[in-house]
């Protein structure tokens, strides 16, 4: 990398403040950067910045592809900085300015402890904390933060009397996976154990526990990740949270609560109030409360108030509930015991809150707080030694989680009967699979130390980058340099034809992220995914029918997504990108049990369909924002997926369809896997490895079976081929024709078009350039080449892009005239090209119509913005 590389804020102008300093991901061209150890990075003036950066991701030769790059906390952030290599040059990761200290870790036989130079967080290695104690500037700010759920043992609708008892969660693990010098990150790991253990309650909810620091920061990023494993049948979770003991010492009129609500507005209240009285203490007095700053001195007071101190109401109990997407409810008590006071409501609450007084105190942010919801704030104990603040992730006033499948069975014990109940609700049910255990959620949430009690303008700002973090990315045209993710190209507008489908695909990204919104598509399970298909009759997206309803990932609309955002650099389209991967890699695979690396097809319920399958899980929806990002959790899912091959020991993906049973013998080594939906997940999985980790397993089984596909006689139009779990390669003897709509449609097109540039392979490329020619050829075409014509041919317009990659690869003009022709006559189709007429109908009504078209579908909107996106790319010039 000779020429240095322009890093943006993604959402334009930079923020005031980066509290909690910045990580993101940045790849390079192959063969140009060495390794991370080289890369340097200046503001915008030249100035050098302090650095840290770690490879994510190498080329097959060695170079560096990703690396993660961090900074410091930054009290006024340059608008944009520079990142270059000095190749064989180490770089300097020593702090440039003297009032910046590296993060340090000082580790012992029982605690962890890191230092940013402001803020130092205790950890202990294992027990009922998270840490022990957060100080800043050596006076403690917060003390024993635990995580905390209530366990319900039923309903009351259908028990009577039901039971909820309390779980701490206990630390089994502690890794250091970062130690600086400008970032350092931790992870903890435990499960929930019940609080009174002679109740003889199991540890339930696996957990894992991240928190990052920054030198020179104030506040403390932390990542929350819990595995579902109870039993939905009798296990509701009434409650999860995270609690903090904050320690107070001033007097009760200058301890401060701070609960933001919507738009930036703010409850400022003290313990005791002085304001509103029916003596005034005094301007000065009233003003310095408001502020936060110490009142003045009681003997400057009107001693009218002075000395009627012990009359004035301490309020120590503070709650806020977001119980839906569209609204809070702020209210207090003086104590336990007394009645609740009613404060105010509004609509969508920031997630934020804080207590503190004169000598500091903690500051509490959860990202996502309303479109998670049910979510709740909570202070207690403000008026005593300690106040205890929790930030509910789940609150306890909602109704309990019920995670029960939603019907009976009615009745389909059988394959057959289950076949018959899809061809009426296309949903592929089969007893014991509507099972949720194994399901994850994540959270992040910010901590701040504060050193007094800051003006609410700060507040704000905390709130602001709590919620919406502040993330620094390349431009669209860089990343487009470096030549990853295969086939696309920046927005171009330069044609009138060109400009048309620009405002297409921006209309489609309006559209969805208008319906989310108008029929309001969050929640604690369900924020970041979007509905299937719409119903035209009832005007709502068809929620309670089968598999019609929740996406999960059909279709490939992350992959639109995320293509979308690296052609555009687009902040909303990356945080829509953000929330669906969050959500698809958590809630729609497996984390642990007997599906442990495989996703559940689309359902009224996210786990509800009985197809797990690889095609949901596959890394090729996660890698864009693991290495755009850098995110370790992301890093986590892509890890549990590296021996997935395994799953089709214990799961048949296609068992109640297979008409051969010899193509399934996992006793004798011999595993039927589908050429597309199944290798094409494999294959995104065994690169991603190969290329993060240097796996010599993935780096084998990706080439081996590349190369027994290309020695396939009909290459990827066998459909299927054997698979030796053992020795991770196909038997290449089958002669079969076997087409599927639904192979290309799920990321292999994406990943092929990366390995036919990534590895040396002709007969691969031969058998990709094949299917890609053949898929859309006339049927005397077909028969030419391979014999009889291609059945099952469907899905034109998103198949166009197949053919435009064969024209580009060939430089074939026939071809590319043929991709625009199949891209247009796909869009006149009644079931798959509705995407071109969708209309938004305004005002957005509840029971509104979103379009005038015969369907409306998440899957044809995904392939239409990826064939647009892939064929501008491939054959553009051909357009006009």
């Amino acid at each position: 990398m000779a020429d240095s590389t322009p890093i943006r804020w993604i959402d334009g102008p930079a923020p005031t403040e980066i509290s909690g300093g910045c990580t993101w991901g940045m790849p390079f061209a192959r063969g140009t950067v060495p390794g991370a150890e080289a890369l340097r990075v200046t503001d915008s003036s030249g100035a050098p910045v302090s650095s840290q950066a770690w490879p994510l991701a190498t080329w097959p030769d060695g170079s560096l592809k990703w690396a993660g790059i961090a900074l410091p906390a930054l009290s006024s952030p340059a608008d944009t900085f520079v990142l270059t290599s000095d190749a064989g040059t180490p770089a300097d990761t020593s702090p440039p300015a003297s009032d910046l200290t590296p993060v340090t870790v000082t580790e012992s036989a029982d605690t962890l402890t890191v230092d940013t130079g402001v803020l130092r967080m205790v950890i202990n290695r294992s027990g009922s904390t998270l840490f022990s104690n957060l100080s800043r500037d050596g006076a403690t700010v917060a003390r024993d933060a635990r995580l905390v759920s209530l366990l319900q043992d039923g309903t009351p609708e259908e028990a009577g009397t039901v039971r909820r008892d309390a779980f701490t969660g206990q630390v089994s693990a502690v890794v250091l996976e970062q130690s600086g010098p400008v970032r350092a990150v931790v992870r903890l790991e435990g499960t929930h154990r019940p609080d009174a253990p002679a109740d003889g309650k199991r540890e339930w909810l696996p957990f894992v526990v991240r928190f990052y620091f920054h030198a020179n920061a104030r506040s403390v990023r932390m990542v929350h990740s819990f595995i579902w494993d109870g039993d939905a049948e009798r296990d509701f979770l009434a409650g999860l949270g995270v609690r903090f003991s904050v320690p107070l010492e001033a007097e009760l009129h200058n301890r401060h609560i701070r609960i933001a609500g919507a738009d930036g507005g703010f409850l400022v209240e003290a313990v005791r109030g002085l304001t509103g009285l029916r003596r005034d203490p005094g301007a000065e007095v009233r003003k310095a409360q408001i502020a936060g700053r110490a009142t003045p001195s009681e003997q400057t007071w009107n001693p009218e108030v002075s000395g009627r101190l012990q009359l004035i109401p301490a309020w120590g109990d503070y709650t806020l509930t977001q119980l839906s997407a569209d609204g809070f409810e702020l209210r207090k008590r003086t104590a336990p015991g007394h009645g609740w006071v009613g404060i105010s409501g509004g609509t969508r609450a920031a997630g934020f809150c804080s207590v503190s007084d004169t000598r500091g105190g903690l500051g509490v942010g959860v990202r996502d707080f309303w479109q998670s919801h049910p979510g709740q704030l909570d202070i207690r104990g403000a008026a005593g030694n300690a106040a205890t603040l929790t930030a509910w992730l789940y609150s306890p006033e909602t109704q309990p989680m019920d995670l029960r499948f939603y019907h009976d069975g009615l009745g389909q014990d059988t394959f057959e009967e289950q076949l018959e109940g899809l061809e009426i609700t296309y949903e592929d049910y089969e007893p014991g699979f509507g099972n949720p255990t194994g399901i994850a959620r994540t959270h992040e949430l910010t901590l701040f130390a504060y050193e007094s009690t800051p003006p609410t303008e700060s507040l704000a700002a905390d709130a602001v980058s709590a919620s919406t973090p502040a993330l620094l990315q390349a431009t669209p045209g860089y990343l487009h340099s470096v030549g990853v993710f295969g086939d696309w190209a920046p927005v171009d507008r330069s044609t009138p034809a060109r400009a048309r489908l620009e405002d297409r695909l921006d209309f489609l990204f309006d559209f969805y992220a208008g319906q989310v919104e108008q029929r309001r598509w969050y929640g604690f399970w369900n924020y970041g995914d979007v509905m299937h298909t719409y119903d035209f009759d009832r005007h709502v997206w068809r929620y309670d029918v089968g598999g019609y309803a929740w996406d999960n990932s059909e279709l490939s609309p992350d992959l639109w997504l995320w293509y979308s955002y690296l052609r555009s650099g687009r902040a909303d389209i990356f945080r829509f990108a953000e929330a669906m991967t969050r959500h698809t890699g958590e809630v729609d695979v497996y984390h642990l049990g007997p599906w442990k690396g495989l996703g559940s097809r689309h359902n009224v319920q996210h786990w509800g369909c009985s197809a797990k399958q690889l095609r949901i899980s596959t890394p090729a929806y996660r890698r864009f924002y693991y290495y755009l990002t850098a995110d370790e959790r992301t890093g986590d899912l892509l890890t549990e997926l590296v021996d997935s091959d395994q799953n089709f020991l214990g799961l048949d993906p296609v068992r109640k369809v297979r008409p051969d049973a010899d193509t399934y013998r996992p006793n004798r080594g011999a595993l039927g896997v589908g050429l597309g939906t199944d290798w094409g997940s494999l294959a995104a999985t065994w690169l991603t490895d190969w290329e993060r980790t240097g796996n010599p397993r993935s780096r084998d089984r990706l080439l081996g079976t590349m190369a027994d596909i290309g020695t396939l006689k009909y290459g990827f139009l066998t459909g299927e081929a054997l698979y030796d779990l053992d020795k991770g390669r196909f038997d290449t003897g089958r002669e079969q024709i076997s087409v599927s709509h639904l192979s290309a449609v799920f990321g292999l097109v994406e990943i092929c078009s990366e390995l036919v540039d990534l590895v040396d392979d002709p007969q691969f490329e031969r058998a990709w350039l094949q299917y890609c020619r053949l898929f859309l050829a006339t049927k005397e075409e077909q028969v030419a080449a391979v014999g009889q014509a291609l059945e099952g041919i469907y899905l034109t317009q998103a198949h166009s892009r197949l053919t435009a990659y064969a024209a580009a690869r060939l430089q074939d003009r026939d071809l590319a005239a043929r991709a625009w022709e199949a891209f247009a006559e796909g869009g006149e189709h009644l079931n798959h090209g509705s995407a071109f007429s969708l209309r938004q109908i305004e005002p957005p009504l509840v029971l509104q119509p979103v379009a005038e078209a015969p369907t409306v579908s998440t899957n044809d909107t995904a392939q239409f913005g990826l064939a647009v996106i892939q064929n501008l790319a491939l054959v553009g010039s051909y357009l006009e």
